[in-house]
């Protein structure tokens, strides 16, 4: 036992050193050094407010009902979430257990449920990206089991390892996988600064789950890239809010960023949101998204963090 902890140290010191030599190009100074990002900021450009949503290229079809009939979800446990706080609504009934034909739409009351609806997605369906030889198999990390997108995924019938990659729920082509093996590769978190590729927190693996859902319905790079920060915009509202405000500062309006760019580790990885952070005064009132951005280390979020 005190072998294997010695190694599981060693793996994550390993990431973290690494993580110090990756390169981050540099980001030009604000012309003021500072942007006042006051409580009257609206968040309307990063993520519609007032039950207005943003539709996604995506069919959700019975992916619910077939990850409840894997045991997945254990949809007692699961609906008993909502339901003992009186949130479980018609519509999160029909993704869970309905055939829901129709394109979803993400928006601020129920980001959080398809958050978690995507996790089991991403975290069942089997694919490349969690089999051996990729970094959630890494040994360093005393297996896949101990992430905090693994371990903390409570609500499936029996351990939730025993889904992990288990499950053929939506069947890729080469070309497709491919797509979401380079695009997943791009777009990155602040709660942990790893890729989707990497999958190691709840966020990440419910990135990879939408990546796998809109590749295997035809959806390209750009739309991807681009449904990818409408996302994670509504993930991480906060986060979001301060790199419009630094872009802005800069004569970008959000609606003419990159989304590929604003979500690569330059912007969206906790490092390099860090440094737009140093050059953004924030209000008392306006705080973190997520699982927090106060760590500027790569090191993979442990089965504790971002649970259910």
């Amino acid at each position: 036992m005190e072998k294997e902890t010695q190694e599981l140290t060693l793996g994550i010191v390993f990431v973290v050193i690494v993580a110090s030599l990756i390169y981050l190009a540099p980001l030009p100074e604000s012309p003021t050094n500072t942007i006042n990002l006051g409580s009257s900021h609206s968040a309307e450009a990063t993520v519609p407010q007032n039950g207005v949503g943003v539709v996604l290229p995506a069919v959700w079809g019975d992916l619910g009902t077939r990850l409840v009939e894997t045991g997945a979800i254990d949809e007692a446990k699961f609906s008993a979430l909502y339901k003992n706080h009186g949130q479980f609504t018609d519509e999160y009934r029909k993704l869970l257990v309905g055939n829901n034909n129709g394109k979803l739409t993400v928006n601020e009351e129920n980001s959080g449920y398809l958050l978690n609806l995507l996790w089991a997605l991403g975290l069942a369906n089997k694919n490349p990206i969690l089999e051996d030889k990729t970094e959630m198999m890494n040994p360093s990390y005393g297996g896949a089991g101990n992430f905090a997108s693994t371990g903390g995924w409570t609500v499936a019938k029996g351990n939730a390892m025993n889904h992990y990659g288990k499950h053929a729920l939506i069947e890729l082509t080469p070309e497709q996988q491919q797509l979401v093996d380079s695009v997943s590769r791009g777009i990155f978190r602040p709660c942990c600064g790893n890729s989707a590729h990497f999958p190691d927190c709840n966020h990440g693996m419910a990135m990879l789950g939408l990546l796998e859902l809109m590749a295997s319905q035809g959806v390209g790079e750009k739309e991807m890239y681009k449904t990818a920060l409408a996302v994670n915009s509504y993930w991480f509202p906060d986060t979001y809010q301060t790199i419009e405000a630094y872009m802005k500062s800069r004569g970008v309006q959000w609606k003419d960023v990159s989304p590929k760019e604003i979500l690569g580790a330059n912007y969206s990885g906790n490092a390099g949101y860090a440094r737009i952070m140093s050059l953004v005064q924030k209000s008392p009132a306006s705080g973190g998204g997520g699982c927090g951005v106060e760590s500027e280390s790569r090191a993979p979020r442990q089965r504790s963090e971002c649970g259910i």
